[in-house]
């Protein structure tokens, strides 16, 4: 299983343009990971419509089911 991630973006602060990772995993896409400055919008491949969550959602989500894994 090898994923491999891709991102779309000019040298922009994320205001008003979305910062995009491409997500595969081998050679099939999983989806789009689109990140803004009020929030974070997963599109599975070949799907019209998203899964939006906020900042805080998000923060909540990988505080109590993220894994400990990495320090800074």
């Amino acid at each position: 299983m090898v994923f491999n991630v891709n991102m779309k973006t000019q040298k922009v602060k994320v205001d008003r343009t979305d910062v995009i990772f491409t997500v595969r995993e081998d050679r099939s896409k999983l989806g789009d990971l689109h990140i803004s400055k009020g929030a974070v919008v997963w599109f599975p491949a070949n799907a019209q419509r998203g899964h939006r969550v906020s900042w805080r959602e998000l923060a909540a989500f990988m505080e109590e089911d993220g894994e400990r894994c990495e320090t800074r």
